[in-house]
């Protein structure tokens, strides 16, 4: 029997073992006896040889029945009792519709999470195996080689340790960042109430904002999205009339104020986007000016090695989002998608994975952008998310398809559930208010 894993606090996976079903017992060989045998009880009740395998065929199915009614009613409880557990977590309340308990449990599956511990695991022992991690730290090590020896001088031949004083601090301060990033990655469905302290008051500190209060929010922000769709609109000045403008992935805004606005307050890209700036001096080169702050969450452990790097040189606020508010945001994804593929295909939940490649399976730039807008602003407004057959894919690149890796309609989904305001968000703790969202097309 397959393993279930059975949720226990919203923190952590307890694995259920099945004990399994009883193979059934081998039939006892029914022997006959000789008539004038007086101690047999057959001779009392005499019975035909044509009328035996008709019970035993009875016994057996009597058997079959007994033990599959057995493992259904198991079944069951278990089904029941995992419902309870999980409503536990988080009780829905009363006047909002119940979640799928079912969809909630596959969605806290993490299928390629052993995978991932094991890859922090290696970096943090100095194994740096895999082409992919190999390659990042040969680049990581070439940029941040403060030694500019000839090429083929005395110290060319030397160790990176020897040749560059500063790498082996990198890599301590590496190792000390991505230790303490994984000991916090867990699922916590309080973390939305954490993000003004971890987001807002760093950058407010860094620009003189006076912050009376922690949990004080941003009175309105922008989500801009990069969709084609907002060339079909001229949204700039409104966009702009927002406190908080955040765009995602270093989309350009010049030549396109009018469609799109052109302040920016806050750049929120994916590590990879990290990655290329790495390159550049003092690791700059998202288009908004060296003022505005950065916040970006890690597609890649490895990846952390530019962010130790850009943040000792960066001058504004670099901001990694915390892991437990990353495990909030796959969760929820996860949930809208599994909902739609048993929706629309009609197959069962366990062949999800297979087609939409679980393990590499990952939430959207903009899906966190929103959700980070939802824990820090009083009102959001989402501009350029959808897609049309007339619209290019991004409105500043020439870029055809999508990502495989996300799945954008099970995102649009949970944009309308907000919009809705009355349907519960699937992992995001009651305690939490979800402020009113307006999404403009």
């Amino acid at each position: 029997m397959p393993k279930v894993p059975e949720e226990k606090d919203g923190s952590e996976t307890e694995t259920l073992k099945l004990k399994p079903i009883d193979s059934f017992p081998h039939l006892a060989t029914i022997t006959t006896t000789k008539p004038n045998n007086c101690s047999s009880l057959k001779n009392h009740f005499p019975m035909k040889r044509t009328v035996r395998p008709f019970f035993v065929l009875l016994f057996f199915l009597v058997t079959v029945v007994t033990l599959t009614s057995r493992a259904i009613v198991r079944r069951s409880m278990l089904s029941i009792e995992l419902e309870t557990r999980l409503q536990k977590l988080d009780p829905p309340s009363p006047s909002l519709p119940l979640l799928n308990a079912t969809l909630l449990h596959h969605a806290a599956i993490e299928i390629g999470e052993e995978k991932f511990k094991q890859e922090i695991q290696q970096l943090l022992d100095g194994n740096i195996g895999g082409h992919a991690r190999h390659r990042t730290f040969v680049s990581w090590r070439r940029f941040i080689h403060h030694d500019r020896s000839v090429p083929g001088g005395a110290g060319s031949n030397l160790p990176a340790t020897i040749r560059s004083p500063l790498f082996y601090r990198y890599w301590l301060d590496f190792r000390k960042v991505l230790h303490d990033w994984s000991r916090k990655r867990r699922f916590q469905p309080g973390i939305m109430s954490e993000l003004t302290r971890l987001i807002k008051v760093p950058i407010d500190e860094h620009s003189k904002k006076v912050t009376t209060f922690g949990d004080k929010r941003y009175s309105s922000c922008a989500v801009v999205g990069n969709s084609g769709i907002l060339l079909n609109r001229e949204y700039g000045s409104l966009i702009d009339s927002h406190e908080i403008v955040i765009r995602l992935n270093n989309a350009r805004v010049d030549h396109f104020e009018n469609k799109v606005g052109k302040k920016t307050s806050l750049s929120f890209v994916n590590s990879h986007i990290l990655h290329l700036c790495a390159r550049r001096a003092e690791c700059f080169c998202h288009p908004y000016g060296d003022h505005v702050p950065i916040v970006m969450y890690i597609c890649q452990a490895v990846h952390f090695l530019d962010y130790t790097v850009c943040n000792a040189s960066h001058k504004v606020p670099l901001l990694v989002t915390d892991p437990r508010f990353d495990m909030l945001c796959a969760r929820i994804v996860k949930y809208y998608s599994l909902k739609r593929f048993v929706e629309e295909t009609g197959k069962g939940l366990e062949q999800w994975g297979s087609e939409h490649d679980g393990a590499l399976f990952h939430y959207s730039s903009g899906m966190q952008a929103v959700m980070l807008a939802l824990g820090i602003c009083d009102k959001v407004s989402i501009f350029g998310f959808g897609k049309s057959p007339s619209a290019k894919h991004h409105y500043h690149t020439n870029q055809k398809a999508e990502l495989h890796l996300h799945d954008y309609e099970a995102e649009y989904a949970f944009y309308r559930d907000l919009v809705n305001g009355h349907k519960p968000i699937p992992f995001v703790s009651e305690k939490f208010k979800i402020p009113p969202v307006v999404m403009y097309q």
